[in-house]
């Protein structure tokens, strides 16, 4: 693996979404929209606010960076830009680096941008550091992208890549934990949600907002998130081909 390379293969993927400002828009402002509406769909309840806000504030970078990520990446796939980068003296490990260095970028600024309009503007409460929700929204918003990275291999068009969502995204969302805690579900739900790394997501977006400190669960939780998102990368440099059928 050439850290040159994955600079390389960075920059391009970064000069092309710059051409594309309506994509970088969408992909910036709207789980800042979805937080805005949520904060007075809740107008009367602050509480509730708060405890669906901060699980929220992980999940939606990890959807938008899933869908964008799939997407862009299947497009080069089938007009065979990725065909010809690996003809070249390009590893797979370079590029797949690269995507995730180019979409991650993206993603800093996206979790940037929700976490502080929620914080400081809609007037989240959180007894924790913004910093550590921000942590933790990024390696959310990066494990989307290894997540989008990864399906992209099996899709054969567009429209496929975003059916995956519903397979891939929405029994993470029905389980982690959102809509009931996870220690209320059936045992054998229970048992599913704790293999699926959008339930450690929320439970670290939960530890900050219920805990002044980093605390040991925290770090179980960040670590198990990063861990599946460079997991999955690997998956993806794994089933990445030379030659598209």
């Amino acid at each position: 693996m050439s850290p040159a390379r994955t600079l390389a293969t960075a920059a391009r993927v970064l000069r092309q979404l710059c051409h594309d400002p309506r994509s970088i828009a969408l992909m910036l402002l709207v789980p800042c929209v979805m937080l805005f509406l949520l904060r007075f769909v809740f107008d009367g309840s602050p509480g509730t606010f708060d405890n669906i806000g901060a699980s929220l504030l992980g999940i939606f970078p990890l959807i938008t960076m899933f869908l964008v990520t799939s997407i862009a990446t299947l497009r080069e796939r089938t007009s065979g830009t990725l065909e010809r980068l690996l003809a070249m003296p390009l590893g797979k490990a370079d590029l797949i680096a690269g995507y995730a260095l180019a979409f991650g970028l993206l993603a800093v600024v996206q979790s940037a941008l929700a976490t502080g309009l929620a914080v400081w503007f809609l007037g989240l409460d959180v007894i924790g550091s913004p910093c550590l929700l921000l942590l933790v929204a990024l390696l959310d918003a990066l494990l989307g992208t290894a997540l989008g990275l990864f399906v992209s291999a099996f899709a054969a068009s567009e429209f496929q890549a975003v059916q995956f969502m519903p397979a891939v995204i929405f029994p993470q969302l029905l389980l982690c934990g959102l809509f009931t805690p996870r220690d209320r579900m059936a045992p054998a739900l229970e048992a599913i949600s704790d293999v699926l790394p959008m339930s450690y997501a929320v439970d670290g977006m939960n530890q900050v907002l219920r805990h002044p400190d980093v605390t040991g669960d925290f770090v179980r939780d960040s670590l198990v998130v990063a861990g599946c998102a460079l997991l999955v990368l690997g998956l993806g440099a794994a089933t990445l081909r030379r030659r598209t059928a």
